[in-house]
């Protein structure tokens, strides 16, 4: 009985901890831009041309 309380305890603490990490990992990737290039304002459905949003 004891051992497999512990055993759950620990699949709980595992999986929240795998949890975490998963959820964690996109931050990491996603940077956004400071400054819109003419590209990423394509991107957004900004017209490059029109200068005064750049």
């Amino acid at each position: 009985m004891q051992k497999s309380l512990f055993l759950i305890i620990g699949l709980v603490v595992l999986s929240a901890v795998m949890i975490r990490v998963i959820t964690k990992l996109p931050a990491r990737y996603e940077r956004k831009p400071k400054t819109l290039s003419t590209w990423s304002a394509l991107d957004h459905g900004i017209d490059p041309t029109d200068r005064e949003v750049l």
